[in-house]
């Protein structure tokens, strides 16, 4: 089928668009700026477009006449986590203007499948179960600085549904182009010593690959009614278990361990709620209803084999 990924220089999209053509569709990439030469060189046909753009965007829609549209616009590049919303304020922009846009030239085009991209994670409720499911509903308390984060993917996952859209929810990515990345953010701040667990390190992290995050979205154009699904690995795993298996992994030493008050005080408050307070998620949704099964099952075997 012909697909039109928005988004298509994200972390996700860079994966994504080689993947879809190495199947035989054809693609049409939307970007707002970034170079895409190299997807372009692969045979996919890349529009620059300001998602925000409600007239360009249906343009750009109508040309394409695309059979489906996957939704992949972020704007993760350089979110500082100790102000979260402000880290995050482009892409709630792109979650709900930019969702708005692409939904209404989808419809204006009679655009028959529509993907598009989530989160799940610290979004679970943290009084909740250690792990839980699409039925259980997003933080109904979210605190403060995460709030507008949060209204940003409960519009998203109100609208696309309600469009007879499909809605990805990613964990907490890893692979190439991401933060876990060789020389990335994450991996630099381990190696120095400075991503210490924080408190008892309680919080569940559910862990996406990229390729497996691609892979869900190409099993979501034919697959799954129009709904929500965790796509997320079978292992949702504490802080204090999953980050000094990274740290052996990079040959680092052993993360130090400061309490909740310091790290939120040198943190901020929405990385000591990641460290010690956030819920996982569980995937069988998306493995029994979109046919869906991840390349790594365990974060432990994607530290080891598939950060680069």
């Amino acid at each position: 089928m012909k697909v039109l990924v928005a988004g298509a220089t994200g972390v996700v999209g860079r994966r994504l668009v080689p993947m879809l053509l190495d199947q035989g569709h054809d693609v049409v990439g939307l970007v707002r700026s970034s170079r895409a030469d190299d997807l372009a060189d692969l045979g996919a046909e890349i529009v620059g477009v300001d998602a925000l753009d409600s007239s360009a965007v249906l343009e750009a829609v109508r040309k394409a006449e695309p059979d489906a549209i996957i939704h992949q616009l972020t704007a993760l590049s350089g979110a500082a986590m100790r102000n979260f919303d402000r880290g995050f304020a482009r892409t709630n922009e792109l979650r709900t203007t930019g969702t708005d846009n692409l939904l209404a030239a989808a419809k204006a085009v009679g655009v028959g499948r529509f993907v598009a991209q989530s989160y799940t994670n610290w979004t679970n409720d943290p009084n909740g179960p250690p792990v839980q499911d699409e039925e259980a509903g997003l933080d109904p308390n979210p605190i403060p600085t995460q709030r507008e984060t949060m209204a940003g993917i409960a519009y998203l996952e109100r609208e696309v549904p309600a469009a007879g859209g499909v809605v990805l929810r990613y964990g907490n990515f890893y692979g190439p182009g991401t933060h876990f990345s060789p020389g990335a953010e994450y991996e630099k701040l381990i190696r120095s010593g400075s991503f210490p667990i924080i408190g008892g390190g309680t919080g569940i992290w559910s862990f996406t690959h990229v390729d497996d995050a691609a892979g869900a979205a190409i099993a979501a154009l034919d697959h799954g009614a129009p709904g929500i699904y965790n796509v997320v690995d079978d292992e949702p795993a504490p802080v204090a278990e999953w980050l000094p298996v990274l740290a052996r992994e990079l040959g680092a030493k052993p993360p130090r361990r400061v309490p909740t008050w310091l790290g939120r005080l040198l943190a901020g408050p929405a990385v000591a709620h990641l460290s010690t307070r956030v819920r996982g998620s569980a995937n069988a949704k998306a493995k029994a209803e979109l046919g869906w099964t991840p390349r790594y099952p365990s974060w432990r075997d994607g530290f080891r084999d598939g950060r680069g």
